[in-house]
């Protein structure tokens, strides 16, 4: 009964895979309707390595990005901090620090990402050239997650993010929600499905005294203030539904291939086919392709990334039974214009 419950899992998650990339159009018409785009920014060096395809195969900490289930599969402790030179040439800065802790039968999260735009001339319509001082814009989101194991097969976990953006004397504060699944199975426990779906919340709107106007009105000597109201926006919500397959070979080999399907509420919808191979648990190299339509031709690609990304892990094991050891992260993200994105990242596990 038991082989027959999961088989019937197995069957209805590989339906959700085939059924979007004959069902979905995206919502290209939409683009540029959304704010809080930073929300779909991958500030994690190993998952972005693969282009976030492992939806179905996440684990850890990372997991809090691509699909929250995978944080379930946490032992112990885990610390990670990463620092992403973001679209490198334009100056932009994004630290993350997150850790997770495994409490009873779940595991605890909490993760910060930090993003800074560097000074920036404050300017107005009688200075257009500046000279009268700078602001520095920052936006950071705080996660905090939980997730579990439901059985030996079913992973499941929510994850509540607090936005802020801060841009001078204007600002705004949101909420959202991001919830996922997966499922493990096959003989050696390889062959994985997952679902996640990422920034679901509230609209948000920009508040502050930039937003204001002091002038005198016509033939008066006093002043009055005029407040503009700013408008809501939307979250840029997101759907990713993913498949992996583990290959073990000669006991110290090992081979993923994992796919990704991802519908934007706001942006063209992606498809992400991605390879990671490990040694042990010393060396993993990993690269992805993620394609949207357009995305081949400069006139008509409308992000500014082309495709691939590639990364590398190397890892210390101190105790392989309890998981623990210290690892170094790499990833590159191919871009046009700029020379690319790149995070580095520190983790410790124990």
């Amino acid at each position: 009964m038991k082989n027959i419950y999961k088989s019937i899992i197995a069957i209805l998650l590989a339906g959700a895979i085939l059924y979007p990339a004959v069902s979905f159009a995206g919502n290209k018409d939409r683009a540029g309707q959304s704010g809080a785009s930073e929300l779909l920014i991958n500030p994690w060096a190993r998952s972005s390595g693969w282009g976030s395809v492992n939806v179905a195969n996440a684990y850890g900490l990372e997991s809090m990005y691509t699909n929250i289930a995978g944080l379930g599969f946490a032992k112990g402790t885990e610390l990670i901090f990463s620092n992403t030179q973001w679209l490198k040439g334009s100056e932009i800065g994004i630290n993350t620090f997150g850790f997770s802790h495994k409490a009873g039968s779940g595991v605890l999260g909490m993760a910060v990402m930090a993003m800074k735009f560097g000074d920036i001339p404050i300017t107005t319509t009688s200075l257009p050239e500046g000279g009268i001082g700078n602001f520095s814009p920052s936006y950071m989101n705080i996660n905090i997650a939980y997730a579990k194991a439901f059985s030996n097969s079913i992973y499941g976990g929510f994850n509540l993010k607090i936005i802020s953006e801060v841009i001078s004397d204007v600002s705004a504060q949101g909420v959202a929600l991001d919830a996922g699944i997966q499922y493990v199975t096959g003989e050696k426990e390889n062959v994985h499905f997952g679902i996640s779906l990422k920034n679901i919340g509230p609209t948000m709107r920009f508040r502050g005294d930039g937003l204001s106007i002091r002038s005198f009105l016509p033939n008066q000597e006093s002043m009055f203030t005029l407040e503009q109201r700013s408008a809501d926006f939307e979250l840029p919500s997101q759907l990713n539904i993913g498949a992996a397959y583990d290959i073990h070979f000669a006991d110290v080999h090992r081979i993923t291939i994992a796919g990704t399907f991802t519908s934007n509420s706001f942006f063209k919808d992606q498809y992400t086919l991605g390879l990671e191979y490990a040694l042990m648990s010393y060396l993993q190299l990993r690269g992805a392709y993620t394609y949207e339509d357009g995305i081949t031709s400069d006139a008509e690609r409308t992000t500014v990334f082309t495709g691939p990304s590639a990364g590398f892990t190397v890892q210390v094991p101190f105790n392989k039974q309890k998981g623990s050891g210290f690892a170094v992260d790499y990833s590159y993200r191919a871009t046009n214009p700029f020379e690319g994105t790149h995070s580095i990242a520190a983790r410790l596990n124990f």
